[in-house]
């Protein structure tokens, strides 16, 4: 707020201090409640957003919960690690298998005779062309442009490259070989060469590339391996299919040696993901209580103390993981008869014997009371869902307490546009007072000076 300085020139007085205590004393009212108030609102917007934080969080975490495979996870054990390494999804079939990995999938590779005189030897001229599979891309090579790290270059930066790789290794006499490598691993990705209109330089150089020297090139192949005796192919060194819902990644060829692969239910990763629920519901009702809570030792209250939002979360989150799943049977009907019971402040607990006594009776349970239609996790999910969504109680709560909040800054403005005219009015009445004191002073002076006079002619005229 603007401020007028102005000191008392008639009274001596310090005008603009006192003005500034007036207007301060006027002003203290509405601006202790306009504080009170602003601090009230930002406290119960940021508990509005807390408590929105983390209903988003618990129900981010219910994403893989309701989904029914979550309680059929497998796990795959392999028994040399170093020769393969496996995965199961919830489609595999608990069981056992032998697994010899007979050939790892390779890409091709061929080497072109010594160059003498390095990656400045001439190759030749024509036109080449390379073909891995079923692509193939051609590049020509003209007079000025044959050397061989030129052809190196023409073919890795061909627009047309079919996954083919040209690089140079030099021998200790100073000359190089032209080294072409394929991409893709698998027999359906070997490496061709031809020339067309070529000279005998390329025809040479396209020769030796064809010549297959055991010692320096490698043939594209297959990956082999045999799972319980029956071979199975494959491309890559990733075996996938071969048994429902698991994955081989073949390490090193192990030939005439088995190792065992074990499919077994995942009982441990079920149980704590049982657990992050838990704990992710627990972290839930601990920012909840929070937020209604009253410490009689400090007398202090939570943002949301009695709202009657807050008090219906809590009482919704509660009955939907206490009540019966709808519709279920057996022995397995709620999370209690899982293991899982809240205790007496609203978190739950988790009776591990219990759950493990429910998995093995019945593995289905943990699938039908969490992720059924009804289950715990599928209508938790829907209960967030529409407390988060853009038409729910919590987001007009929001957007209400932002416009009070905007109310409150433009209560404010207009308050200091207020005080500015008190200010301003203030200074007025205590300048033109100043002033008229200073008139009145110098009116007092000359009366007295006129008195003094005559009172000196008095005294002569007596003498």
């Amino acid at each position: 707020m603007a401020s007028i300085t102005s000191s008392g020139i008639g009274s001596g007085l310090d005008i603009s201090a006192l003005v500034t205590q007036l207007v301060a004393a006027e002003r203290a009212p509405a601006d202790e409640r306009l504080t009170k108030a602003d601090a009230k609102l930002t406290s119960e917007l940021s508990a509005v957003s807390r408590l929105k934080g983390a209903l988003s969080t618990f129900e981010t975490m219910l994403g893989a919960l309701k989904l029914p495979g979550t309680y059929d996870s497998r796990t795959a054990k392999s028994g040399d690690e170093q020769a393969f390494t496996a995965s199961a999804t919830s489609a595999a079939a608990p069981g056992r298998y032998d697994v010899e990995v007979v050939q790892l999938a390779t890409a091709a590779r061929l080497g072109s005779q010594l160059f003498a005189e390095g990656p400045d030897s001439v190759v030749g001229s024509g036109t080449l062309t390379i073909g891995v599979g079923s692509k193939s891309f051609s590049i020509e090579i003209g007079e000025g442009a044959n050397s061989l790290a030129q052809v190196r270059d023409a073919i890795n930066n061909s627009p047309d490259n079919a996954g083919v790789r040209a690089m140079l290794i030099r021998d200790n006499s100073g000359g190089s070989y032209l080294v072409l490598s394929g991409g893709a691993t698998g027999a359906d990705n070997a490496i061709t060469v031809s020339a067309a209109g070529a000279d005998a330089g390329l025809d040479a150089f396209v020769q030796a590339l064809n010549d297959f020297d055991a010692e320096k090139d490698v043939a594209a192949g297959d990956a082999i391996v045999r799972i319980s005796g029956y071979e199975i192919r494959s491309a890559s060194n990733t075996v996938s299919g071969a048994v429902d819902g698991v994955t081989l990644t073949l390490k090193k060829a192990t030939v005439g040696t088995t190792n065992a692969l074990s499919i077994e239910r995942d009982d441990a990763g079920i149980t704590g993901r049982v657990q992050s629920f838990i704990d992710a519901y627990n972290a839930l009702v601990t920012q909840v209580k929070a937020l209604g809570a009253y410490d009689s030792a400090t007398k202090t209250a939570g943002p949301l103390l009695g709202d009657s939002m807050l008090r219906g979360i809590e009482t919704q989150l509660r009955r939907l993981v206490t009540e019966p799943v709808a519709g279920a049977t057996g022995n397995y009907r709620s999370l209690s008869s899982l293991g899982i019971s809240m205790n007496l402040d609203g978190t739950l607990g988790l009776d591990s014997k219990r759950l493990d006594a429910a998995l093995t009776a019945d593995p289905g349970a943990l699938s039908r009371v969490f992720a059924s239609d009804s289950g715990v996790a599928v209508r938790l999910d829907a209960f967030l869902d529409q407390k988060l969504s853009s038409t729910s109680e919590l987001a007009a709560r929001n957007t209400s307490l932002s416009k009070r909040v905007e109310d409150l800054a433009k209560q404010r403005e207009a308050l200091d546009a207020r005080m500015q005219i008190v200010e301003a009015r203030y200074m007025r009445q205590f300048t033109a007072m100043d002033t008229l004191l200073g008139q009145l002073q110098s009116t007092s002076s000359y009366l007295t000076q006129q008195l003094d006079s005559l009172s000196n002619l008095n005294s002569y005229n007596r003498k």
